[in-house]
């Protein structure tokens, strides 16, 4: 059997178990959050009063830490091009005649992430300290200009993503959050920590998926484990770039300010490797191939040999001047 019919053949054996999967970690839509209910009321005759409030505490959050918030929030917008991606997955058959776990569960986890691009947009609108119009051509440019993450239509590769990605956003809004609440914005605080918390809800999906086909198929699992740490995980705004600019002319410039602040880091990428290692417990893995079994060995070895490189990486530490952010973060 092929690879192709290997893995449609498990993605169809594990369908059943998605709306399971579904109701441990997505929240019904009737009950989770939503933008509204940390923005000012604009029906209110508090609006405006709630609005100069943001706009007062919003001075005291630093360059670095606006141009981090301002790339997050244009991840997050750019979903459509994740849903139009992980639709193409296979296995994820949403033409079929019959309601396709996969598509509901890509559909559900989309509808719960694109509450999070609405909020921070609203709350950069809100909060004046940003150049709203360079920000909405950069999230058009990156929906344009979609996106390449090294899986193609594999779903094994994807939930690899998927598991990686969701973690590491979890830490930058967490990150954020914990900056916003220091510099005495409670508001932006709860906003990202609950972001956040969404964030981990689908890192714990993603990870049992992955965890679930290493029941079904261990060493195709291992195999696109390993294929994609080779390559790397890149970031979903991997193609980032200003008005202007070339593809992905921005990406590097913005991953210097994160990891100056301290949101994402080289070594956050080696402690996300870690934990994934231990938790689907690759070591204890049994049945694999010869060459599932060397992939297993260049993973359980990867993250001491990345933990060596990140200790001698250098990054940047002067502030490019982005178009989306004027200096000290005021227009």
């Amino acid at each position: 059997m092929s690879l192709k019919n290997i893995r449609l053949e498990v993605m169809q054996a594990i369908e059943p178990k998605v709306q399971g999967f579904m109701n441990d970690f997505l929240v019904p839509i009737e009950k989770i959050w939503q933008p509204t209910d940390f923005l000012p009321n604009s029906q209110e005759d508090t609006f405006f009063d709630e609005v100069e409030q943001i706009r007062e505490e919003s001075k005291e959050l630093g360059y670095d830490f606006w141009v981090t918030l301002v790339a997050d929030t244009i991840t997050e917008e750019a979903l459509p091009t994740y849903e139009s991606w992980l639709m193409d997955v296979e296995g994820v058959d949403q033409h079929s005649g019959k309601d396709n776990g996969w598509s509901k569960w890509v559909r559900a986890w989309t509808a719960e992430e694109n509450r999070h691009g609405d909020v921070l947009n609203k709350y950069l609108y809100l909060s004046g300290r940003v150049n709203m119009r360079e920000i909405e051509i950069t999230t058009q440019h990156l929906i344009a200009d979609g996106f390449d993450i090294g899986t193609d239509r594999d779903p094994y590769k994807n939930f690899i993503y998927t598991t990686f990605q969701e973690l590491a956003t979890n830490i930058s809004h967490k990150r954020v959050g914990q900056m916003a609440k220091k510099k005495g914005n409670t508001l932006l605080g709860k906003m990202c920590t609950i972001i956040a918390g969404d964030e981990m809800r689908h890192h714990l999906a993603y990870r049992e998926f992955v965890k679930t086909i290493f029941g079904q198929d261990p060493n195709g699992m291992m195999l696109a484990f390993a294929d994609m740490m080779k390559k790397k995980i890149v970031m979903p705004a991997h193609f980032l770039r200003e008005s202007g600019s070339e593809i992905s002319s921005a990406f590097e410039l913005f991953s210097n300010c994160a990891q100056r602040l301290g949101v994402y880091t080289a070594q956050d990428y080696v402690d996300i490797l870690r934990k994934l290692n231990t938790y689907w417990d690759i070591g204890n893995v049994t049945a694999l191939s010869e060459q599932a079994e060397k992939a297993r060995d260049y993973l359980m070895k990867l993250p001491d040999r990345l933990q060596r490189i990140s200790e001698r990486m250098q990054f940047n530490e002067d502030q490019y001047r982005f178009k989306w952010v004027e200096a000290n973060g005021m227009l």
